[in-house]
């Protein structure tokens, strides 16, 4: 898309990829836009059944780059730039993350060497993530005064208990991939996490799109209700694919023992 995001695509799977490596894929605010604008690209397209997100070079990414706090700063500091609720119910910089976690497709981050700060943010956005075990980690914004505002509380409860949150915004401390793992953060552990991520999304393509999409949309609306809303979700979800083209296609092909042929 541009000298900050890549795209490509490979049999309905798309690899979004950070591409600023001379800076380890550091955050400025042309890289948030791109990967908030590369992120609502990708939700609209229908042929596109699961997403990697990864980074080129030595990282991940480093988190916000700080020659580009002025700028950063200067944009924040405009007025209402924190509280306008630009991008459905986040502002810019939480769309960057959270932009992952409302797309109808299932996201798959490839991490490794670091993820830092506002990049741990973007990572947590994935509905999984696939980390080198020396990928180091940290919430760094305690470092330079501010608070995790990339969607982190939305996204870090779902995954770890509450004083472990604590913990690492108030210390800022770094970790590796076994903590990250222990912790919550951080799926699976993999020497190559871009070549078990891409065979993760070849699995989830091969698969009924409207299934796939139904259950992440169920697992995520569904995480914070009560048991008799959650079945009620679930009644919802199942009468919407019973019987449908894909759901038949699945069974016939199955029996048949034969790749299904699923329309998008």
């Amino acid at each position: 898309m541009s000298d900050r995001v890549r795209i490509t695509e490979d049999n309905q799977v798309a690899t979004v990829t950070l591409t600023r490596a001379e800076k380890r894929n550091a955050l400025d605010l042309d890289m948030i836009r791109t990967i908030v604008a590369a992120g609502e690209a990708l939700a609209a397209r229908k042929d596109i059944r699961a997403v990697i997100l990864t980074g080129d070079g030595p990282a991940f990414s480093a988190g916000l780059d700080l020659a580009a706090m002025p700028e950063i700063a200067q944009f924040a500091m405009q007025g209402g730039v924190f509280l306008e609720r630009t991008h459905g119910i986040s502002n810019l910089f939480q769309a960057a993350s959270m932009v992952w976690a409302e797309m109808p497709q299932p996201v798959i981050a490839a991490v490794h060497g670091y993820a830092f700060g506002g990049a741990f943010q973007i990572m947590l956005g994935a509905d999984m993530r696939i980390a080198a075990p020396d990928t180091r980690f940290s919430i760094m914004e305690g470092r330079w005064g501010i608070i995790p505002d990339m969607g982190g509380m939305v996204l870090m409860r779902r995954l770890a208990r509450g004083d472990v949150i604590r913990k690492l915004t108030y210390s800022a401390e770094q970790f590796e991939g076994p903590e990250a793992l222990d912790y919550g953060f951080i799926t699976e552990l993999a020497d190559d996490p871009l070549a078990r991520a891409q065979a993760l999304a070849a699995d989830i393509a091969a698969k009924s799109p409207d299934a796939i999409r139904a259950a992440k949309a169920l697992i995520r609306d569904t995480e914070h209700l009560g048991w008799e809303d959650t079945l009620i979700a679930e009644s919802h979800a199942q009468e919407k694919l019973m019987g449908k083209p894909n759901q038949m296609e699945a069974v016939v092909a199955g029996m048949q023992k034969r790749a299904p042929k699923f329309t998008d």
